[in-house]
């Protein structure tokens, strides 16, 4: 079983920065493709964020420029660094890994951030 695991969730002022982690369970983690989504409240889950096992990356429209995620195969560990937050970043951020050989995917249980002004 894959067990996801995030933190660096919290209360920032706005225009602040922070980063999110997340450790990935088992040997194969450099396999996968992984993401950053969020759920705003009375929104639908989004994704913020993806990068996949060779390091390619894509992100939201709205987080261009903001924020970076980056990988560490030796750790099983997925980062996102986000800065310049704003009131509307406030959300449970979650991480989720894609295993492509059998589509698969696995989430993490969430990380709340929430940005105050």
């Amino acid at each position: 079983q894959v067990q996801l695991v995030e933190s660096g969730g919290g209360l920032v002022q706005a225009g602040g920065s922070l980063t999110l982690s997340c450790e990935v369970s088992g040997p194969a983690f450099s396999s996968y493709d992984m993401g950053w989504y969020r759920r705003a409240p009375g929104k639908q889950r989004e994704l913020v964020a993806a990068i996949t096992s060779g390091g390619s990356t894509n992100y939201a429209d709205s987080v261009k420029g903001r924020v970076t995620i980056s990988r560490d195969n030796a750790k099983n560990t997925v980062y996102l660094q986000i800065s310049s937050l704003k009131f509307e970043d406030t959300a449970v951020y979650y991480c989720n890994a894609f295993e492509l050989l059998h589509r698969l995917h696995y989430w993490g249980q969430g990380t709340q951030v929430t940005v105050s002004s």
